[in-house]
């Protein structure tokens, strides 16, 4: 009867398999990866029960009222839509974009009015933005008991 020798080899693994897929997932993640520049903006919040100090300084006022509409210092926009916004900004502030712009909403405005405001003082190139908030005549009714 003959023996065979049964030779025991090191098992050892192959990575080049493995180098393959996670360069693979390398490139896969570089090129599903986006690069925006974001537009940062200063925002001033609203202090609780803070009043409004009277400014000399010229400024652009953005009033958004509970339908979405828009009025730049004082004048009603025709609609509420984002480049209206920006082309009255543009005219208002004949092209200083230091001018503080300062957001009045609504207490009762969506927030997608208020969003829009903030997205077209950023695109038109504004960088000083204040947020203030304004009760609507039938909330401050509500609060006075009436």
């Amino acid at each position: 009867m003959k023996f065979k020798r049964h030779i025991k080899e090191e098992p050892s693994i192959n990575l080049t398999p493995l180098i393959d897929v996670v360069f693979l997932l390398l490139i896969f993640f570089m090129v599903t990866t986006t690069f925006n520049r974001e537009a940062l903006l200063q925002v001033n919040l609203p202090k609780a029960g803070a009043e409004t100090i009277a400014n000399d300084t010229e400024q652009l006022e953005i009033v958004i009222s509970r339908d979405g509409l828009f009025s730049l210092n004082g004048q009603i926009l025709v609609n509420g839509r984002v480049e209206t916004l920006m082309r009255g900004l543009e005219l208002e502030s004949e092209g200083n974009l230091n001018l503080p712009v300062i957001i009045v909403a609504d207490s009762e405005a969506t927030h997608q009015s208020v969003v829009s405001a903030m997205d077209a003082i950023g695109q038109a190139g504004f960088e000083r933005l204040s947020i203030a908030t304004q009760h609507s005549e039938q909330s401050a009714a509500q609060d006075a008991g009436y």
